[in-house]
């Protein structure tokens, strides 16, 4: 039987909620930990929240994963990159043989890394003549994702690959959050300030061609396959409780789109930094995020959010390493 966009609706609603149990423990021990209150900021705040989605009082990360997801844009037709669409394919190769930032990123962070291209030599429909895609070949992309998550990994870093997918990333949040297609866009690969409006231009005839503004019926629309994997990746961390560190504009679109569906179904997200490209941080405030990073970054890939797995491992080392007050015979005034 073939999956269909309200399945899609029922499986983020089937979500798990927090430990509350393990939250209100972590929250206990951080109180009982040898340095005054607040004095880590908000590595406090992310090592309680961590721990309540991994059940645990006092967690780490042991196997983190970072997943690469690529899809090809029929939208590049429409001159909105600085970078042909065989871009792609191209780097998914350097992907795999270990070359991209991200490989560095990922080692780095001792986190398994995996690269999943979907359908590339199939790229998606122009979003201002017809539907990017089908519901059929959105769910089953959204199913890539899904199925990709290890159930193993205790903390998720989502990634993507795409010429074309900033203005694709940008139509959704207009269709999303509202506004034109010159409130959204960037510069992505370095377009000139021809492209960008050529870029701006194609949303608003996106968004004019495509009138739906159901979440999902908007990612079908307007998204392209690897956002929709990067949603199902998203969505099943969820349904394992494994906390999730969101990339730039691109991937927190992908997450939009699930806070849209359910404003709670993101809540086991965190943002890890704010990219360049301009609108991130609108977006993250529609969400409520604020990011863990701002080293002015827009390689997408999920580099940014590789990095911020360090920030998450440290915040977990104090509150899960550090002696209470009681074990180290310190006075707690």
């Amino acid at each position: 039987m073939t999956a269909t966009l309200p399945d899609i609706s029922a499986r983020i609603a089937q979500r798990p909620d927090v430990d509350m149990v393990a939250r209100t423990a972590a929250r206990a021990r951080n109180e009982m930990l040898t340095k005054p209150p607040g004095a880590l900021g908000r590595l406090e705040d992310l090592a309680i929240w961590y721990a309540g989605w991994r059940g645990h009082a006092a967690p780490r990360v042991l196997t983190p994963q970072v997943i690469v997801f690529a899809g090809n844009h029929g939208i590049t037709g429409q001159g909105v990159s600085a970078f042909p669409a065989e871009v792609t394919a191209q780097m998914v190769a350097n992907f795999q043989q270990g070359g991209a930032a991200i490989n560095q990123l990922a080692r780095d962070a001792a986190a398994r890394m995996d690269v999943h291209a979907l359908e590339l030599d199939r790229p998606t429909q122009d979003f201002t003549q017809d539907p990017a895609m089908s519901a059929q070949d959105c769910t089953a992309a959204f199913d890539t994702g899904w199925n990709a998550v290890d159930v193993t990994t205790d903390l998720l870093v989502v990634g993507e690959m795409g010429i074309g997918n900033t203005t694709s990333a940008a139509a959704i949040a207009a269709a999303l959050l509202g506004g034109s297609g010159a409130d959204w866009v960037g510069r992505g690969t370095g377009v000139d300030d021809d492209g960008l409006a050529r870029k701006a231009e194609v949303v608003d005839r996106g968004l004019a061609a495509n009138p739906s503004r159901d979440p999902l019926a908007v990612l079908a629309a307007l998204g392209g396959r690897e956002i929709a994997a990067m949603a199902g990746a998203i969505a099943r961390a969820r349904s394992l409780r494994i906390p999730v560190v969101l990339d730039g504009f691109i991937c927190s679109t992908a997450a939009l789109v699930l806070h849209r569906v359910d404003s709670d179904a993101v809540a086991h997200c965190v943002a890890g930094h704010l990219s360049a490209e301009g609108a991130h941080a609108r977006l993250l405030d529609a969400m409520g995020l604020e990011p863990l990073l701002d080293l002015g970054l827009r390689l997408g890939e999920g580099s940014g959010a590789a990095l911020a797995i360090h920030i998450v491992r440290a915040a977990l080392a104090c509150h899960s390493g550090m002696a209470t007050f009681d074990e180290a015979g310190v006075a707690d005034g």
